[in-house]
């Protein structure tokens, strides 16, 4: 079971990683910005094809290497899902590496050949397509967490029936493997753990939803669509995100207080039929979607204004990583390579959500 979950993420992973520089708008390029004019150069074209190649090859061959090493050996499961996870970490550093050296010869590249200088940068902040998002509103986020609040209720009216050791984690076949004594704390620890997830789902929507939707200059009309649409999607996907994680922590609820429906195969099935999901579910968000709605194909045709460019904000993402912009009033912004959305961290309030809530998780962990 371990190895089957492994190979399976460690595949979906290689893929990813691979295709990431296709998911993206065409005018961001391993985290700079490339005017409208440049982008079918050779050098840009050729980074990408040998940044992808080369993760396939090496993710792959890594992916061959720890299947027959596994599959002929006798491992412990310690030992299956620490190689497993060493392999995963090793595609995901390659990934990184290779994007900062691309993004190194992309940033020379533009700044040798003067990229962008002569054209007239426009930036657009359509702020009336607010009312056309159609983003899940706020109270569909609130269902998952009403579904914990009666765990809570039903785990309370239970108590004096559950059993004195509590199971506070479980393997990756599913199967509990520390306990910890019955306390009020220990009995709903997982739900509070839950409830904080469900809350960061919800916040990260809110404030999604409130960010600037900025379209491209030289294509109005397809940049809107593909902006609201890509809104729409990743509000969907966070939903979804958080319905599973809720059907998950509420099966393992009712597993502790009712115990018999914990049996074997059963709770063999959960977690990977939870991989899988989520891994469709995120395959489907990412090479469907892609960045900024960057793969969904827009029916309508643009006036391109070939004496303008996207205004170019290269100076407030470092390394094309991290958005530090003490002017954008937006807690998160749209991620420059991966598909998705980043934190602001010239905005305090982002960061403050996300790492306190990473905290409390963590609070509520040590003390159970």
């Amino acid at each position: 079971m371990s190895l089957c979950i492994f190979l399976i993420t460690l595949a979906f992973i290689i893929l990813l990683q691979a295709a990431i520089p296709f998911l993206l708008k065409q005018t961001i390029v391993f985290g700079v910005t490339i005017p409208e004019q440049h982008l079918k150069e050779r050098a840009i074209s050729s980074y990408k094809r040998f940044y992808s190649a080369t993760i396939l090859i090496t993710g792959f061959l890594a992916l061959i290497v720890y299947f027959l090493w596994a599959k002929n050996r006798t491992l412990s499961e310690d030992q299956v899902v620490f190689s497993g996870l060493a392999i995963q970490f090793g595609v995901l550093f390659l990934s990184m590496t290779m994007y900062l050296y691309f993004h190194a010869k992309i940033t020379k590249l533009k700044r040798t050949h003067k990229w962008g200088e002569g054209l007239k940068q426009v930036r657009i902040a359509d702020l009336a397509s607010h009312a056309k998002d159609e983003m899940l509103p706020s109270y569909m986020f609130a269902f998952p967490a009403l579904i914990t609040a009666g765990l809570l209720v039903y785990t309370a009216s239970q108590y004096s029936q559950l059993p004195a050791m509590i199971p506070t984690h479980w393997d990756i076949a599913g199967q509990p493997d520390a306990f910890r004594q019955k306390t009020p704390f220990s009995t709903i620890s997982a739900l509070l753990i839950l409830l904080v997830i469900q809350g960061m789902m919800l916040g990260i929507n809110v404030m999604t939803k409130r960010s600037g939707i900025k379209l491209n200059s030289a294509k109005k009309k397809s940049s809107h669509i593909q902006q609201l649409a890509f809104r729409k999607y990743s509000s969907w996907f966070l939903f979804l995100t958080t319905v599973l994680i809720t059907i998950l922590f509420g099966f393992l609820q009712l597993v502790i207080i009712q115990g018999g429906m914990g049996n074997a195969a059963l709770m063999a099935a959960m977690p990977l039929g939870f991989l899988l999901i989520m891994l469709i579910v995120t395959a489907v968000y990412a090479f469907k979607v892609g960045q900024s709605g960057s793969r969904i194909r827009v029916a309508t045709e643009d006036e391109e204004a070939i004496d303008t460019a996207y205004v170019d904000d290269d100076q407030y993402w470092k390394a094309g990583i991290f958005y530090v912009n003490k002017n954008d009033p937006s807690i998160f912004v749209e991620k420059r390579f991966g598909v998705g959305w980043s934190i602001n961290f010239g905005n305090p309030i982002g960061y403050i959500f996300i790492f306190g809530s990473v905290l409390l998780i963590l609070l509520i962990s040590f003390f159970l």
